[in-house]
């Protein structure tokens, strides 16, 4: 199942086939899985303990022929490190809907193909949904990032080679200025990406789908080895968020992070997980600059320890978090103030691959 994506240490199950032998490329897929959660130094509105069913997710998928669709549809939660955790309702009227990812594939040659529709984006390491990644929680950089975009897609792989080209509409903002493209190197367990994405407009839209970033430009730079039981991914990111007086931004700013994510799988289905990350922006409040972390001119790090297990269709994991902050604006940090630089997080999900 290369469809969706799942980095590891969680391994997908064999594709379940629709029609035997006389559709053999329709297959179907899907998860169940549930999430409990404590945080220590909470801010207003959220809940130092919650739960929530963290995915209830199908994948129909057609991998043959000129044309082929991938569609995952269902409930889904999105965990991130340093934010309020937000209901799975609320998680999907305000994101991306039931339907978060579904396209259109056309493969007019061996190497090249043509997506449309609704598209995960090619920014960053880590994927949007839980199951994809090596920690449940996604991480700081991740939160610079977009996550599904709606447009156009065209690949190419040359060799050792694969270029990607997009058109279309950023942050999920259904304005169609923005441009993304990815080159990737792969020879074995080794490969090297650069990834790069920007908007060629400007909008005053916002929503929590499309954030003040849907008006910036992001480049990232990604190294991965992937071999036996280790997998390593160090990376490098940098955003700008230029003025937009329609948008109420009188001074730009941009981020600079960097992260390392490291997994190892034991033997009897143990696993361990591990994510270190730094990000920090530019940028004062004097000058109006825009927030990008907490208060302008914020800097933020994060550690993360993911221990999992896996049996057949059953896996369970946990992560233990914590953030830091420094520089940042009294009553954007952590607590029922905004002034606690620092935030615990432990989580634990559970739940089948089928």
């Amino acid at each position: 199942m290369t469809t969706p994506a799942i980095t590891g240490p969680l391994q997908a199950p064999p594709p379940n086939l629709i029609g035997g032998k006389t559709v053999p490329s329709l297959s179907v897929n899907g998860i169940v899985s549930g999430i409990g959660l404590w945080q220590g130094n909470h801010v207003n509105g959220d809940e130092p303990a919650q739960a929530a069913l963290s995915n209830s997710q199908v994948f129909l998928r057609k991998t043959a022929g000129w044309w082929q669709f991938y569609v995952q549809a269902g409930a889904y939660n999105i965990p991130i490190l340093g934010t309020p955790f937000l209901s799975t309702e609320r998680t999907m009227t305000e994101l991306f809907g039931p339907v978060p990812v579904a396209y259109l594939k056309l493969a007019p040659g061996k190497n090249t193909s043509i997506l449309i529709g609704s598209l995960p984006t090619v920014m960053g390491a880590e994927y949007t949904f839980t199951f994809e990644n090596m920690n449940v929680d996604r991480g700081l950089l991740w939160n610079q990032e977009n996550d599904v975009n709606r447009g156009i897609q065209v690949s190419q792989t040359i060799g050792k080679v694969t270029a990607s080209l997009s058109w279309n509409d950023g942050f999920y903002s259904n304005r169609y200025s923005w441009l993304s493209g990815s080159l990737t190197w792969a020879n074995g367990p080794h490969s090297l990406a650069f990834s790069a994405m920007g908007n060629l407009g400007q909008t005053a839209f916002r929503t929590l789908a499309t954030p003040v970033q849907n008006n910036s430009s992001m480049y990232a730079l990604l190294y991965a080895y992937s071999k036996g039981n280790w997998i390593v991914q160090p990376y490098l990111q940098y955003t700008a968020v230029p003025a937009n007086v329609k948008a109420g931004i009188g001074s730009g700013a941009s981020t600079r992070g960097g992260a390392l994510l490291v997994s190892h799988t034991f033997k009897h289905g143990f696993s361990l997980a591990a994510r270190g990350e730094y990000i920090s922006s530019n940028g004062n409040a004097a000058d109006g600059s825009v927030n990008l972390l907490y208060g302008p001119g914020s800097a933020a790090w994060s550690a993360t320890l993911t221990p999992g297990f896996q049996t057949g269709r059953f896996f369970a994991r946990g992560d233990l978090a914590l953030v830091g902050v420094n520089r940042e604006t009294p009553g954007y940090a952590f607590g029922p103030s905004g002034i606690k630089r620092s935030q615990p997080r432990a989580a634990i999900e559970a739940g089948f691959l089928f």
